[in-house]
This record gives C-alpha cells, sequence and structure tokens, in this order.
C-alpha cells in the first residue's frame, strides 16, 4: 500500500477492513442489522480506529462485505450524517473532524446506541472526571431525612385517608372538564393557573380561612413544596438569612438551603415559633417560615400576641412571613382558626396552601396567595418563569369545589379524623407503657409523642418499621436536635381507629426493647 499524502489520510475501508467486514449478529434474539452496523461505526469513530477525514467504503461495497442488504447500509449512512458522525458529499462518506480526543475503552462500550440505550455495561470504571465531582455547593446542605418506605403504611404522618376519598365524584367532574373543553385541556394553560380554580380558591378562602385575597393573587403551584420555592425565587438573594422552625417542616428547609440561603433556626415553644426579641438584629432575617394555625410537627397553634407582634416586627425588619397553611381545615375541637394573613389587611405575609391533605398527594396542587406589595410588579415576572400545566387536574378540582363536593368532603374527613385522634389518644394512654407527652393535638392528621431521652427515636423508628409501621422521629425535623426533640410522630389519617389498640402496644415494645441502659 502506498503511503497516504500528507492530509489526506489513507483508505479507512483498507486500514480497518477487519472492523468493517466482520460479519454481523445474525439470528434470533440478535438486534437489528441496521442498528449493528450504525453502532459499530459510532464506536470506531468514537475510539479513533476510523480517523477523521477516512473515507467509508461505498454502500455498495460495505453491503457485499457484510453480505447485508445495500439499503441497511444507506440507511446507516444516512443516520450517522444526521447526527454529525459522517459527512457525505460528491466524493463520498468521510468521517466528520470530532473536537473531542478518542474515548478510552470502557467509554466507547457504554456509549449510547440508536435507541439511547448503553450499548453493553462495562465492568471496568474509569476515574471521574474534575468536572463530575463539581455539583452545586448547595447540595450538601440538602441532607435527606426520608426513606424510601410505602406512605401506605400505618401511622404515616401527614397521609390522608386514601380508601375514602370519593373517587366517583372526582371522576364525574373530571369527565365534565373533558366534555367542557376536550382539545383545550390538552394544550399549555395560563402560566399562573386556570382561571377558574384561581377564582374557587379566592372565594373558599375568603369564607373559610378569613384570608383577604382575589383571584388576580392566587398562583397555583406544584404543591406546597413549589410554593416555597417560588417565595425564594421571589424574595432573596444568595446569602440572605431565613427563619426556620425548629423543630419545623423539613421541606422549607430544603427549599431555603436550594436557594443559598442562612438558615437559622426558632425554637417552637407551646405558644408557636417563639423568636428572641436579639435575633432581629443579631440575624435579620428576609424570609420567616411558620405554621401558626397547626405548628409541624409539634402541633402548637401561634398565639395571637405572638402573631401580631410577628406581622409588626417584620414589617419593620422589611421581612417576608410565609405562613404554611397545610392542614388547618382539619380542626377538630372548638371553630377553626383564622389565618394569620387575615389579622392586617396589608399584612407582609405569603399565604401557602395544598391539597395534598384536603384531597390526595399524587394530586400535586398547591396555591401561593401573593401580598398586594408583590403581585403587581412581579407578576410578569411569574409569568414568564413559569408553564401553564396540569389543566384537567385544576379545572376538574374548580368543579369540585364549585359544585361542592370539596366541602362535602372535608365535612366527612374531619368526622373520621377526629374519631381516629380520639382513639389514638385513647390507645396511647392504654397501650404504650413509657413515660410520654403528647404535644398540641386537636387539628390536623397526626399526633405528636414526645418520649424520655433514653429512648432513642431514631431507633424506634427504625425497629418500627421493620415491623409495618410507619411513623417519623421527632428529632429529624429539627435542624440543632435538643434533648427534648425526641419522640415520635405519629400519622393517623391513613389508619382506621380499631387498629391503634395492637399498633401502640406494639410500638411502646419497640420503645422498651430500644432503650438505653440507665
Amino acid at each position: 500500500m502506498t503511503s497516504p499524502t500528507p492530509g489526506h489520510p489513507a483508505d479507512t475501508a483498507a486500514l480497518a477492513s477487519p472492523l468493517l467486514s466482520s460479519p454481523l449478529q445474525r439470528g434470533p434474539g440478535a438486534p437489528p442489522r441496521q442498528r449493528q452496523l450504525i453502532q459499530r461505526l459510532k464506536q470506531a469513530i468514537l475510539a479513533g480506529q476510523l480517523p477523521a477525514g477516512g473515507k467509508l467504503p461505498s454502500s455498495r461495497a460495505l453491503s457485499e462485505d457484510l453480505e447485508i442488504s445495500r439499503n441497511t447500509v444507506l440507511i446507516a449512512y444516512e443516520q450517522l450524517t444526521a447526527e454529525g458522525y459522517v459527512i457525505a458529499d460528491r466524493q463520498g462518506t468521510r468521517v466528520a473532524a470530532l473536537s473531542a480526543a478518542p474515548l478510552s475503552a470502557a467509554a466507547v462500550d457504554n456509549a449510547p446506541d440508536s435507541t439511547g440505550r448503553a450499548a453493553r455495561a462495562s465492568q471496568a470504571s474509569a476515574p471521574p472526571a474534575a468536572h463530575a465531582l463539581a455539583t452545586a455547593t448547595r447540595l450538601s446542605r440538602i441532607v435527606s431525612t426520608r426513606s424510601p418506605v410505602d406512605s401506605s403504611l400505618p401511622m404515616t404522618p401527614g397521609t390522608p385517608a386514601l380508601t375514602q376519598f370519593p373517587i366517583n365524584a372526582w371522576r364525574r367532574a373530571q369527565d365534565r372538564a373533558l366534555q367542557a373543553a376536550p382539545a383545550a385541556t390538552l394544550g399549555y394553560g395560563h402560566p399562573i393557573g386556570e382561571p377558574a380554580l384561581r377564582e374557587a380558591i379566592a372565594q373558599y378562602l375568603r369564607v373559610s380561612r378569613g384570608v383577604h385575597c382575589d383571584a388576580s393573587r392566587i398562583i397555583i403551584t406544584e404543591g406546597a413544596q413549589g410554593a416555597l420555592a417560588l417565595c425564594v425565587q421571589l424574595l432573596t438573594n444568595p446569602g440572605d438569612t431565613a427563619w426556620l422552625e425548629e423543630p419545623g417542616y423539613r421541606g422549607a428547609k430544603s427549599a431555603f438551603n436550594a436557594g443559598d440561603l442562612n438558615v437559622v433556626a426558632m425554637r417552637v415553644d407551646a405558644d408557636g415559633i417563639a423568636i428572641p426579641p436579639s435575633a432581629w438584629q443579631a440575624n435579620p432575617p428576609r424570609l420567616i417560615q411558620t405554621t401558626p394555625t397547626h405548628q409541624y410537627p409539634t402541633g402548637a397553634v401561634l398565639s395571637v400576641a405572638r402573631r401580631l407582634e410577628l406581622l409588626e416586627r417584620a414589617r419593620q425588619a422589611g421581612a417576608w412571613i410565609i405562613e404554611d397553611d397545610y392542614d388547618s381545615e382539619f380542626r377538630h375541637q372548638g371553630e377553626p382558626i383564622a389565618a394569620m394573613q387575615g389579622l392586617l389587611p396589608d399584612a407582609p405575609v405569603l399565604y401557602v396552601g395544598t391539597f395534598s391533605k384536603t384531597m390526595f398527594p399524587a394530586l400535586r396542587l398547591g396555591f401561593l396567595v401573593l401580598p398586594d406589595a408583590i403581585a403587581k410588579p412581579a407578576m410578569p415576572s411569574i409569568i414568564e418563569m413559569m408553564r401553564g400545566g396540569h389543566r384537567l387536574e385544576q379545572l376538574t378540582m374548580a368543579a369540585f369545589i364549585e359544585n361542592g363536593q370539596f366541602s362535602r368532603h372535608l365535612g366527612r374527613m374531619r368526622r373520621l379524623y377526629r374519631e381516629r385522634q380520639a382513639a389514638l389518644r385513647e390507645a396511647l394512654a392504654a397501650h404504650l407503657g413509657v413515660d410520654h407527652e403528647v404535644l398540641g393535638g386537636h387539628s390536623g392528621l397526626h399526633l405528636t409523642v414526645r418520649l424520655p431521652p433514653e429512648f432513642p427515636d431514631q431507633r424506634i423508628v427504625d425497629d418500627a418499621r421493620k415491623l409495618g409501621m410507619n411513623p417519623s422521629s421527632l428529632s429529624s425535623f429539627a435542624v440543632n436536635p435538643l434533648p427534648e426533640d425526641n419522640g415520635v410522630v405519629i400519622g393517623y389519617g391513613n389508619t382506621s381507629a380499631d387498629r391503634f389498640p395492637a399498633l401502640i402496644k406494639r410500638l411502646g415494645d419497640v420503645a422498651r426493647q430500644a432503650r438505653r441502659p440507665a
């Protein structure tokens, strides 16, 4: 063979004839020949076996060498041309010049084939590239406190009675939404949510929660978590300070950390979040997250004196309060407690709600009520940032509220959860057999049980899950746990009343077995 002219690689067919002439796989189970040929050529190009500028055999010659249809070769060449691996011109088909250096054998082995799957798994592993380790520093602050446990297990906090949901009524509302606008529901909706749902929520909040709002200030989000993330986007810059209840909602901590905020935990007592006067000067906040109607997870109710003081202090400091009103509909004793947002006409409060507890978690519909001072200047940016979606679910939810099904469902669930909470209290008193204190307690879907420090809550929870129970450890809700943050958070929403005596007796046995020696 003559030496190649400088700048003109030798005929690739000659240089790589074994590669291009070895038979393709045949027989039952073999991948399609077209796919095999495309993958073989890709691997050879990426590995440098077919150098840039090298000419591939003609489609006729390669089809004869491999004993395959010429159309198979033509289609393979067309695919490689479309992806940029080769260039086709009057002189034939040549390998394109790729900017990356030839890949290692391990990388080539795992290169994606034409269907997007890995060609074959390689047992060898190359050291990761430096950039592969350069994830955002904020991720190191988002520490997982969740376990991949089936949320349908009894005693799971925050899970409603899904078996009692009126699925037939929901299906009828969904059918009506589809019949009203069958094609429109498949397209993009308004970025901040369907007008019908926003109007229905506004009317409901004004009547049932005492919230000052209208539909123009309501934004539909991907659950309460989406609303929290939007608050961070709208109101903070990296490095700003955010106050979080301690112990408190883990999703708020994740949202604040994801925004690169300086998170400061504020202790909670029997009257809700307790903010030392000195904190306003030592760590002035931009955001303050609170669950005033039913503190999560302790169940405390923020007293009206503290609510008014918090509103005034926040106004003076230029801070915004996020009022997470996650399960206020389920008040089991006395009248419902009104939202803090409605105490003052111009309260510096962003009101967050969700249908995950009142309806079902998979619905993933939450909402955010913006103050007037934010809504008008921020709305153009919000509309640009967000995209409308989940139109069918939103329209169905609007119909569910408007036709009265939502109110009827809430009434049934209040009675059911009141019964289940009473049964849980009785079972704790009769069967736990361990010194304990029940915190908070006349709202929501859970009770928190504080335990003496010698009963390690995380071990109790781990052992309980092995026995088919799914409470949460109280200490996992705290940024900096104290001895008083030792206990279990027991959900009763998804657990029937008649099961609690046996479950609590079993939980007491687990606690005694986990007890540390004196």
